[in-house]
C-alpha cells in the first residue's frame, strides 16, 4: 500500500540443527567411540603410548560416572594428543578427531565469509554430519575386518548414509548414527597400551 515501509516480510527463524538438543551423553559418544576406534588403528603398531591412552581412559571413566564435563575435557586433551607430531598420523577420517589448527588466512578466503548466520550454521551442521557419517562408516568397516560383529549395523549405516543423500540433514540421520556408536561401544576390544616398566625393575636381584 502507498506509504508502507519498503522492507521484505520477516522470515521465521531457522530451525536448530537436528543434533542441537541432544543429551550430553549422546554427543559425547559421537566423540568417544570414534576415538576408541582411532586408538585401535594399525598406525599405533599394536600399542598406544600412555600419554595418549591416559586421556582416553579418563574420558571413559568420567563417562561411566556421568561426569560429562570431565569426559569432554579429557576428549579435548586427546584431540590435542592426536595432533602432536610425535605420534603416528591417523588415517582418514580419524585424523578429523585432531584439534583443528587452521592456517592463518585472510577472512575473504573463508568460504563462509559474508554468508548469513543462518546459512553459516546450516553449513557447519552439515559438515559435522558428514564427518560423523565418515567416522561411522570407517568404524564399522574396521570392526567388520577385525572380527567384531556388525551384521546388524549394515542397514543402520545405509540409513545414516540415506539421511545425507539430499541437502540438509534428514531427521533420521542422527538416530541411525547414534545407534552405531551405542552398539559399537560395547563390542570393541580395548586399545592395547604400551607396557610400563616398573620403577623397581632395574633394581631386581640386586643385593
Amino acid at each position: 500500500m502507498p506509504g508502507a515501509p519498503n522492507r521484505p516480510p520477516e522470515a521465521a527463524p531457522p530451525p536448530p540443527p537436528p543434533s542441537a538438543g541432544d543429551p550430553p551423553e549422546v554427543k559425547l559418544l559421537r566423540r568417544l567411540v570414534p576415538a576408541h576406534v582411532a586408538l585401535l588403528q594399525e598406525s599405533w603398531k599394536g600399542t598406544v603410548p600412555p600419554e595418549v591412552a591416559a586421556p582416553f581412559d579418563r574420558a571413559e571413566a568420567a563417562f561411566v560416572a556421568r561426569d560429562f564435563g570431565a569426559a569432554t575435557s579429557a576428549l579435548d586433551l586427546l584431540s590435542i594428543r592426536f595432533a602432536e607430531p610425535r605420534w603416528p598420523t591417523l588415517a582418514e577420517p580419524f585424523r578429523r578427531l585432531r584439534v583443528p589448527i587452521p592456517a592463518p588466512v585472510p577472512p575473504h578466503w573463508d568460504p563462509d565469509h559474508g554468508v548469513p548466520t543462518a546459512e553459516k550454521e546450516a553449513r557447519r551442521a552439515r559438515r559435522h554430519a558428514e564427518e560423523q557419517l565418515a567416522l561411522a562408516e570407517a568404524s564399522v568397516a574396521w570392526a567388520s575386518a577385525h572380527g567384531v560383529r556388525t551384521d546388524d549395523l549394515q542397514e543402520t549405516v545405509a540409513a545414516a548414509r540415506s539421511g545425507l543423500s539430499t541437502p540438509g540433514i534428514a531427521p533420521a540421520f542422527y538416530p541411525a548414527v547414534d545407534r552405531i556408536w551405542g552398539e559399537l561401544r560395547g563390542r570393541l576390544p580395548p586399545p592395547r597400551r604400551t607396557a610400563k616398566v616398573p620403577a623397581t625393575a632395574t633394581g631386581a636381584g640386586e643385593s
